[in-house]
Formats: structure tokens, sequence, C-alpha cells
């Protein structure tokens, strides 16, 4: 113990001399505590200058600790659900020097990543994935002969996914050795924490208690062969119901074929670290339930773990404290904000208009309706694909659904769009938050496909404001059309509408906010205002650029596009989008045959990296700037 006092005689950071699992290891359990409450310290103060996921890192830390001090990582593997509660996982598997970079350009993702480490066992960053990876893994591991154990670490929000449910369902069939740790941090279990539940589950899976089981059950059936079986299941069902009184939910997941151990303190790192051993003693799936606090540590992250949930750049964390702020706000109304504000007048106008949201109300802006018309609102959980069909029930029903669902999220709901929606002709309206480039979340969060996959959808009409004043027309058009529509904005604040953003919105109509003569700049959603200054500076220069905000994809201004190409015979396509499929697909495909020169902007298939969204609309060119260069190289390559 004498390492952990300096020359002073003072408590030495355990933290400062941690590289490794390995370095874990060597510190005693009595000194885990401090060792936690230090790691919360760094988090909190690199995440409030990054930005990041605050609450849900806080909340794991203890749990983070007890994985990497009985397992043998990398060998034995961790699958994080979603990944944002992994910030101890990173400080803990040597990338404690580079923690500094997390979120930024070329630093350290924030959620796991195979690239970025060898702890890291698969790439995670959307929910409910983890149980069937770690399967996946445990089936791998078993093919190939190996002894390694595998862990999966989810939420309990995290179950509301079917594809958890499903994984474990299967796993339960298969019997597969592995370890699902259950991070309840919500309550929505209800568990009771005690002391004699803990003290049931630990002792069931002491190696000592599991050889007694298995000589008793080989006794039995050698001296009692006939009756063998009728004592062994007797047996089994009096331990079952000495547990079930404790722990309740054990009824659900051991009849998905797992052994149920709980509920944890899932702050107490030496009662997770003996749960944990016992767990592994275990030769069958195993759900290792802990409870944990969300925020711990923190009390204002503990008072609203929603507003301290994810925080952005430059928000810091004191400033939240000292404004109460949600961790969202702008300098100008962002597109949430609108939306959130547009959908509460609406609702007071049509009666029928419902909400649908995949527990993202708070940051699709809609926690206002959600107050103020509940029975009018519908939260699903992490359920995208269930969203969906819901919404398309709702419409069949003869309601005027709004399901508002993260870009990146929709992506999980295609079949559901196609199948349920599309075929039907169902009036559904998608609000397509978070499209384009979401920052420092990364690639698996940007919202990077859907014009490509929306548009191959029959019936469906696809549009993007450019600003709140639009979005505002198109989402009362949205509510008036007999067919599902889709209405996509990214992230952050919106434009300062343009003199021409309030002349009517018209299904299929684009409108020319800019007349020229040279080149034609066709734009959708906001690149259109950043079309509008390019054009402005390539006025200075001597050239007559045209800017169209089409405002549709679906359908497309067939017209107006025709028209601009047989004028200046030169057209730049721009959108936060791949370019596959999109604008810039559609507009190949109309003009194809033609004698021009096409170009589009807008994101590729690489994955785009994190940082922030101005450096990456910088990166593709979709900023004032790049489109400046974009057309003045097409005017000036003869």
């Amino acid at each position: 113990m004498d390492d952990l006092i300096d020359n002073a005689g003072r408590p030495a950071s355990l933290l400062a001399g941690l590289d490794s699992p390995a370095d874990l290891k060597k510190i005693p359990r009595s000194a885990l505590p401090r060792l936690a409450e230090e790691i919360r310290r760094e988090i909190i103060r690199v995440v409030g200058t990054n930005g990041g996921h605050l609450a849900s890192s806080l909340g794991a830390v203890e749990l983070i600790i007890a994985l990497h001090y009985v397992l043998t990582a990398p060998e034995d593997q961790i699958i994080f659900d979603v990944g944002h509660q992994a910030y101890a996982h990173k400080i803990l598997t040597g990338r404690r020097r580079r923690f500094e970079t997390l979120r930024r350009a070329g630093g350290l993702s924030g959620f796991p990543k195979r690239g970025e480490s060898p702890y890291d066992a698969f790439d995670t960053g959307h929910s409910s994935t983890s149980v069937s990876a770690a399967l996946g893994l445990a089936c791998a591991r078993d093919l190939d002969g190996r002894d390694r154990r595998v862990v999966a670490v989810l939420g309990d929000g995290a179950l509301t996914g079917g594809m958890a449910l499903e994984a474990m369902n299967h796993a339960g069939a298969l019997k597969k050795r592995l370890i699902v740790i259950l991070n309840d941090n919500s309550m929505s279990i209800s568990p009771n924490v005690g002391g004699l539940s803990e003290y049931l589950s630990i002792f069931v899976t002491r190696p000592a208690y599991v050889r007694f089981r298995r000589r008793l059950k080989g006794s039995l059936k050698q001296y009692l062969p006939g009756r063998s079986q009728r004592l062994i299941n007797f047996l089994r069902r009096v331990e079952e119901a000495l547990k079930s009184i404790f722990t309740s939910p054990s009824t659900l997941f051991e009849a998905l074929g797992f052994k149920y151990l709980g509920p944890f303190d899932g702050h107490d790192a030496g009662l997770l670290i003996d749960a944990l051993t016992g767990a592994l003693n275990l030769d069958w799936p195993v759900l290792l339930h802990v409870v944990t606090t969300k925020g711990k540590g923190h009390p204002a992250a503990e008072n609203d773990p929603m507003g301290f949930h994810g925080l952005g750049v430059p928000q810091k964390i004191n400033e939240l404290e000292a404004a109460g702020a949600d961790g969202r706000s702008a300098p100008r109304e962002s597109f949430s904000g609108a939306f959130g504000r547009l959908m509460l007048a609406e609702a007071e106008r049509e009666p029928k208009l419902a909400a649908v949201s995949a527990a993202m109300s708070e940051g699709v802006g809609l926690a206002g309706f959600f107050e103020k018309y509940p029975e009018r609102s519908f939260d699903v959980g992490i359920a995208e694909q269930h969203a969906v069909t819901l919404a398309a029930g709702l419409a069949a029903g003869g309601y005027r659904p709004v399901a508002a669902i993260y870009s990146s999220f929709l992506q999980r709901a295609f079949d559901q769009l196609y199948h349920d929606v599309a075929l039907q002709k169902l009036p559904v309206v998608l609000a397509v938050d978070r499209a384009g480039p979401v920052g420092e979340d990364g690639p698996t969060h940007h919202g990077a496909l859907d014009l490509s996959y929306l548009r191959l959808l029959p019936n469906f009409t696809v549009m993007a404001p450019a600003d709140a004043v639009e979005l505002e027309a198109m989402l009362r058009l949205a509510l008036t059309l007999d067919g599902p529509s889709a209405i996509r904005y990214p992230r952050g604040a919106a434009p300062e509408p343009a003199a021409a953003s309030r002349e009517p919105v018209v299904p299929g109509r684009g409108v020319l906010w800019r007349a020229g003569r040279d080149l034609s700049i066709v734009a959708l959603g906001p690149p259109a205002h950043e079309a509008l200054a390019a054009a402005e500076r390539l006025a200075g220069a001597g050239y007559a650029v045209s800017v169209l905000n089409l405002r549709f994809l679906k359908p497309l201004d067939r017209d107006l596009v025709l028209a601009e190409a047989q004028k200046t015979g030169r057209i730049l396509t721009v959108e936060e989008n791949v370019l596959s499929g999109g604008l810039f697909g559609a507009v190949s495909e109309l003009l194809a045959g033609r004698r021009l020169r096409l170009r589009g902007l807008g994101l590729t298939d690489a994955p785009l990296e994190q940082g922030t969204q101005k450096s990456q609309r910088a990166a593709l060119g979709l900023d004032a700037e790049g489109l400046f260069r974009a057309a003045l190289e097409m005017l000036t390559d003869e």
C-alpha cells in the first residue's frame, strides 16, 4: 500500500500509472473506489472541453473497472451496446494519455472502434446490437476451440429494441457460454436491490457450490435411477423459487434460456468483481443484472441525466449547471427546435395530429408536444422499425402521425417504410432529423443515406427545407398530402431565411433563387444558402451563376432543371447526402445523354470521420468556399 501515498504523505494518483488492464490488477480492491473517483474527474474534465456522452459514461465506471479487473482483455472480449458508456474502458485500456483528443478530428472516437484499439472487439454506435455481435463472437470462439470469455454490456433502454431480445432468445437456444450484463440505470425493471439477493446470486455461482450441484446430480442418477430426474427438477424449482422471491426479473430472462443473477449494486466494484467471477464459472448464458445511477458522481448530471446525456461543443459543463440548459442550445433556433415549435402550433389546429418518437423525444424537439398532448404522443423506445409501423397503423386508423427519427437511425426501418407505409400509400410524415454531417459523433451517426433510400420508395414525397421558414411550409403541406412524405433537415441552427424562402411551397416545384447564364448550382436543403453566397462571390469575378433551391427530391422539378441545363450547359449539384442515388443521382438520370458539364458535391461512400460540422462540410466542399472553387473550376476548365 506504500505506493498509494506520495512523498508528501498525500494519496498518490492511481490513474497516473495506469496504462493497461494489467496495471489495474495491481491495485488493491480497497483502493478501487478512489480509482473510480479519479476516472470520473477525468471524464468530466475532458467532456467539459470536448463534448461527449457524460451521464452514461459516469454511470458505468465501477462496472468497467470490475470487467477489466476480472477478465483478461483483449483475449477476453467486451462488446458495449451503443458504446456511449465506454469512456472508462478507453482510459483503462492504454488510451489514457490520448483521452484529451476524445471526439476531436484525428483523435479518439466517442465510441468503441476496432481500428483504434485491440481492446475494442466490435464497432458500435447504434443500440441493441451487442448481444448479436457477442453471440457471433462466442460461436466463432467455439468453432475455433478457444477458451476466451465474451461479455456484452447493454443498458435497459437497449432491451426496448427487438434485436436485443431476438439475440437473447437465440443465445438461450444455443446455450453458448456468454455473459450479458444488463446495466439498469432507469429502474425500468424496478428491481429490489438487497444484500440477501446479492448473496444468493453470488453463492449459486461459487465453484464449490457448482461442484456440489453436479456431484449431487450424479449421485441421484447413480443411486436413485428411477426417481433422480424428479428429485433434480424439485431441487431446481426450490432454488429458483428462493431466488424469485427477491429477483422477480429472473422469470423473463430464464424463460429466454439465461441464468439470471442479480440485481447488484453497480457502484460497488468489489461486489461486481465477485459477481463476475462467479458468473464465469457457469457454462451457459448468464444475465448479470446491475443497477447504476446515470451521471453518478456529478450532482447536476444525476439530477438531469437527459440534459447531461450528450454535450456538444463548445458547451461547458459549468455553463449548463449555471443556466440549467439541456445541452442543445444554439445562438439561432435549431431545425429541431423549429420543428417542435411548429408541431405544437399544428396540434392546436389539428386534433388528429399525433407524434411518434423512438426514445428521442427531447432530441428531436418534441418534449413540449409530449407534455401538452400526452394522449397523442407515442415514445416507442429504441425501436425504429416499430415506430414506423405504429405510425402506419395510426394513419390507417384515421390519424395524421408525424414520426421524428434521426436519419442514421431511420435506416433500420427501411423494410417497414417500404412494406408498411409506401405500398399502402399511408399519410405518414417522417421528420428526418440529423440529416447530413453531424460532427463529433462520427461515422455511425452521420445522416448520409436518407435521400438515396427514401427516393427509392413508391408514393413518397421527399423534401428538404433550406431554413425554418421552408420547414414550416413543408410540414403544413405534408399534413395535407394523401400519401407518405419525408422532410429532412440537419443538426444545428437553421440559416437566416432568404427572401425567396417565403415563396409558396408547391409539391414538386423548386425556386430559382438567382438567375445566371454561365453555370447553374442545383441545391437541396440548407446548402442552397451556401450556394447563394458562392454565386455572389462569383459575380465579383465576372460570372453570372444561377442558384436553384429544388426543395423537393421527389417529385423532382424536371422542367426547372432541364431549363437551366439548356441555358447554362453547366450543372453543379450540392447535397448533404451520398452522391449515389440522391440529388446527384436524380439529376444525372434526368440529364443522361445530353451534352453538358455535370458535377456533384456531397458525401462519398468513404466513411466521414469525426470532427466539427463546419470542418466536415469544408472538407467535402459543401460550404460557400468549396462551392466557389468547384464552380470556378467548371467555369475555367474549357
